[in-house]
């Protein structure tokens, strides 16, 4: 089962919306003479992400190590400066200027929710500092400083959509994280589900601290609806699935993901709990392509046999470091404007992901996704979609001819 590339005349309708440890800096080291070039890393090692955040860290690790092993960029070695944000915001702002202003980084690649993202773009777009966000999340950034590499709904939420409508029924009800990602996810749900004649029983939200579903799995039963639709986040709202799968819903209503499973989910629950939950991301750790078996293994040989837990946000990050590089090698130079130009210029690259293109217009990649299910802690692959645009932010965001832009765009779901 494939779909079409989405085209830029596909592109969908956006409206605008308003846009204390001490930490453990991580130095990639190699024998280059050479002033390094400094990359800058702001993840969650601890904390509610940090299950998520350990992984891109390792793989922030891995790839650099892999650059400087093939001779660095422009003569010279990469040198990572990293902080555990410890998923607090306000370590989160207290690093980026750390980062930007006293350490001056070339480059930050980093940011996991949403909101830390939101909390972190203006502090590097008043200083000018180039920031790549690694992770799949709700779409429509509009920024010349920033590059975003994770999917977006236009390349994913569509397609849980899609096969819940042709499989599960027409009648969904939403369960999401209390903040942006949450807030504007559920927003494309509703939309793609009305878009394919469906309807939406009901919407809850919950602050990412929440544990206890087990009113929210009431208000579902009484609701009745064909599907279950989430987009929860973090190690507490995981224990939701148990909970379901506790309450007997499980083989009743069945559950569609933007996010299940980016985590250790397969490899920490009962496999009844996760066979069967539909997800759709840009890789999984089961794919057999060549080089991402060869990513796999890289991972596993430097930290061990235990990474099984592998997803999307580790390749993202692989291919942010990696189309960054991309557009050192072009620019010569890591001056952020030619940077940024080279990068616009539509580079791409093949990775564990397959071939990945940066979109010069939104600042957002195209590339293959893949619709998938647990089974028997293994990935299911039901279908793939080969070179995906994201259709979501370029319906609003056009950097090549807007450069001035700097706005997050939500779905205008008036039309």
């Amino acid at each position: 089962m494939t779909h079409p590339t989405i085209s830029r005349r596909g592109a969908l309708k956006l409206g605008t919306a308003a846009a204390g440890v001490v930490a453990m800096p991580f130095f990639a080291r190699s024998g280059f003479a050479a002033e390094p070039i400094k990359l800058g890393s702001l993840l969650d090692g601890s904390g509610a992400l940090g299950l998520e955040g350990k992984r891109m860290i390792e793989t922030t690790e891995y790839v650099v190590e892999l650059i400087n092993k093939a001779g660095g960029l422009l003569g010279r070695q990469v040198k990572v400066i990293a902080y555990d944000t410890q998923s607090s915001m306000q370590l989160y702002t207290q690093y980026a200027q750390q980062l930007a202003l006293k350490e001056k980084v070339d480059v930050i690649q980093g940011g996991i929710t949403s909101a830390s993202r939101e909390a972190i773009r203006p502090i590097f777009g008043r200083s000018k500092t180039l920031y790549v966000y690694n992770t799949q999340y709700e779409g429509g950034v509009c920024d010349r400083n920033v590059f975003c590499t994770g999917t977006t709904p236009a390349q994913t939420v569509n397609h849980i959509v899609d096969y819940a409508l042709k499989t599960w029924g027409k009648k969904a009800y939403i369960i999401a994280a209390d903040y942006n990602y949450g807030h504007i996810t559920a927003s494309w749900m509703t939309k793609f589900m009305k878009d394919g004649s469906g309807s939406v029983a009901g919407t809850d939200f919950f602050p990412l601290d929440v544990t206890n579903f087990s009113s929210a799995i009431s208000r579902i039963q009484q609701a009745q609806p064909d599907l279950v639709l989430s987009a929860l986040v973090g190690a507490n709202h995981s224990g939701f699935y148990r909970q379901w799968d506790a309450a007997g819903m499980k083989g009743k209503i069945p559950v569609g993901s933007s996010v299940f499973g980016l985590g250790d989910e397969l490899t920490t629950m009962d496999a009844s709990t996760t066979n069967g939950i539909v997800t759709c991301y840009g890789w999984y750790n089961d794919l057999p392509d060549a080089k991402s078996v060869e990513f796999v293994k890289g991972m596993q040989a430097k930290f061990g046999a235990d990474v099984t837990d592998l997803s999307e946000l580790c390749t993202a990050t692989y291919d942010g470091i990696m189309l960054w590089a991309e557009g050192v090698k072009k620019a010569g130079s890591v001056e952020r404007d030619k940077v940024i130009e080279a990068m616009e210029s539509g580079i791409s690259y093949e990775g564990p992901t397959g071939r990945v293109t940066m979109d010069g217009a939104t600042h957002h990649t195209i590339r293959s996704t893949y619709l998938a299910r647990p089974k028997d802690k293994k990935w299911e692959i039901l279908a793939s979609f080969r070179d995906q645009f994201p259709a979501d932010t370029a319906g609003a965001c056009d950097l090549l001819k807007n450069p001035k832009t700097n706005k997050q765009f939500t779905p205008d779901l008036k039309g």
